[in-house]
């Protein structure tokens, strides 16, 4: 797999971490704070999120289809919230979660079995 193939993937895991922790750190680390010190929070760990995905579906784009970054991303996005959610938060993993993992990852197989790109 070539370096333009490999860098939005892993620019798209960076920016999934910083979204995970944008959208629910807040319930475990701020918790007590006032509903606009998290949002605002949130909002500043957001921005580098968006430093990393913008980058990511630019370079992306340039290999992948608008529909295979999709599926990507939303594949990423459940493994890198499935870490979080039991690392971090100390949540109980559940087998309905593996089964939504398991079909984003046969909708994967349907949009990457060609990899023409396009």
């Amino acid at each position: 797999m070539s370096w333009p193939r490999i860098l939005p993937i892993l620019l798209l895991i960076g920016s999934n971490i910083f979204m995970t922790y944008a959208w629910y750190g807040h319930l475990k680390d701020l918790k007590h704070a006032p509903i606009f010190v998290a949002i605002l929070a949130s909002w500043a760990v957001a921005f580098f999120e968006y430093c990393l995905q913008v980058p990511a579906n630019r370079i992306g784009s340039g290999c992948y289809s608008l529909y295979q970054l999709k599926v990507m991303q939303e594949i990423i996005t459940m493994v890198v919230f499935a870490v979080f959610a039991s690392v971090y938060m100390r949540q109980s993993f559940s087998w309905d979660f593996v089964a939504a993992g398991i079909s984003l990852t046969a909708a994967a197989f349907f949009m990457f079995r060609g990899l023409s790109g396009g």
